[in-house]
């Protein structure tokens, strides 16, 4: 598997999208998910100028990740998976970025220990556009006044991020999610992965997370 070619390939198809759409390639970034992919596999896209990455657990992220900060102090790690509230500490002390705020009781901590470590953290609001019940996310109908509550409670909410229903057409999910973030005056959307980023571009992403397309296949069997 190579991962710099894997990354020229996902680099062109944004652009080709976004190009197919009228936009330029550089109003969206590629938050390369390394889930499960060790310092080894990621070294070779840093050291190729790539900065962006996204992580599903924190404590993998923290076993992973400090001596690749301390190496590339310009990395930005983003938290894309959920977070329970018992980790929140961590995670506002080691992550960039956090994309999965979908309750009022996460964000609530989150905004405590923010004050105590005197961070401001950029956040995105999780949606659950699908309504499906074993997927974390605010129902559509609560995402406005989630956003609201989160900004009441000094969280900088600059985004919406969805991860549409397997078997449903994308496309109509990150329409709505789109649609959802003018309503909610938010400017960020955080969607599309590995099989459908380029149509996320076409519907006005701005971060695309992309693993399976960059790192290959998991290996589950080493969890």
């Amino acid at each position: 598997m190579d991962t710099l070619e894997n990354l020229q390939t996902v680099t062109a198809k944004i652009k080709q999208a976004a190009a197919a759409c009228g936009r330029s390639e550089k109003d969206v970034t590629l938050v390369a998910v390394s889930k499960m992919h060790g310092a080894e596999e990621i070294l070779p896209l840093l050291l190729a100028g790539h900065r962006v990455f996204g992580e599903n657990r924190v404590q993998e992220a923290m076993q992973k990740f400090p001596a690749l900060k301390e190496q590339f102090p310009d990395l930005k790690l983003h938290l894309i998976g959920g977070l329970q509230t018992n980790k929140v500490k961590e995670a506002v002390s080691f992550f960039d970025v956090i994309e999965s705020v979908d309750r009022i009781e996460l964000a609530e901590k989150l905004a405590a220990e923010m004050k105590k470590q005197g961070k401001n953290l950029p956040y995105f609001i999780q949606v659950n556009t699908g309504e499906e019940p074993q997927k974390s996310g605010i129902v559509p109908r609560e995402t406005i006044s989630l956003v609201n509550k989160c900004r009441d409670l000094g969280l900088n909410v600059v985004g919406l991020m969805c991860i549409p229903p397997v078997d449903d057409e994308p496309a109509p999910h990150f329409a709505f999610l789109k649609k959802l973030a003018r309503e909610a005056g938010v400017k960020e959307l955080s969607m599309g992965m590995s099989d459908d980023y380029d149509i996320a571009v076409q519907q006005g992403a701005t971060f695309v997370r992309v693993g399976t397309a960059l790192f290959g296949q998991r290996d589950y069997s080493k969890k």
